[in-house]
């Protein structure tokens, strides 16, 4: 959802078997907040059946599905599950309270796509780089489905490239740094491109061989003209 850049958007919905695609926002990471669903809808609105699932109760926002036992049969019928920027810890956590870490694995497993911005795109690995805490810090308790660990913003934050470097040199998993506009196309758990919003933006590859963190720049496919 870049501001007059719809490039990604366009990209992730050429991914849906379906048309029009049932396409669902989940802003857990900013604790639904209102803008940021607004935001979404603005930006998917007569280009799918959108739609959003939201977790945290408030009187201005009901949460949709009313209930946590309906939310089995609601994530079931998304072709497209689109993950909001925010807190990662508090997204993993409130996820895992009321199962919807174990409905989006078995979604994923029978086709629908997973997409996400920020948390959005952390919280598929095994772990990574993430700000949750103040300051950056390391999480080793993704939800998996993508094995190795990420870091978004690579671009923009120098301090954050310093410490997903760190995390690396100290035994994390080799993982993927994005810059801010580059998407990681996965199919099921394969790497099938890397796609960018922007004509300059790129993604890395980062793995420690003897004592040494190689970054390593990956081909990048950019989606304007």
């Amino acid at each position: 959802m870049e501001p007059d850049n719809p490039l990604l958007d366009d990209f992730i919905l050429s991914l849906c078997r379906r048309r029009p695609a049932r396409v669902c926002f989940i802003p857990t990471a900013s604790a639904d907040a209102a803008t940021y669903i607004v935001r979404f809808y603005r930006a998917f609105s007569g280009r799918c059946i959108p739609t959003d699932l939201t977790l945290f109760d408030s009187p201005a926002l009901p949460r949709r599905p009313a209930q946590t036992r309906d939310l089995a049969a609601f994530v079931q019928a998304q072709d497209l599950f689109y993950v909001g920027g925010g807190n990662t810890a508090n997204l993993l956590a409130v996820w895992r309270a009321h199962g919807l870490d174990r409905l989006l694995r078995r979604a994923w497993r029978a086709g629908a796509v997973l997409a996400g911005i920020s948390a959005g795109m952390l919280c598929w690995f095994q772990g990574g780089i993430t700000d949750s805490f103040g300051g950056y810090r390391s999480i080793r308790d993704g939800l998996g489905l993508l094995r190795g660990t990420a870091c978004p913003h690579y671009d923009g934050e120098a301090k954050r490239q310093a410490a997903f470097r760190q995390f690396i040199a100290r035994g994390a998993p080799a993982g993927y740094a994005a810059d801010d506009g580059v998407g990681l196309h996965f199919a099921g758990t394969r790497l099938r491109e890397v796609v960018s919003s922007r004509p300059n933006a790129l993604a890395y590859r980062l793995q420690r061989r003897r004592r040494v963190v190689e970054v390593t720049p990956m081909k990048v496919r950019y989606l304007g003209k």
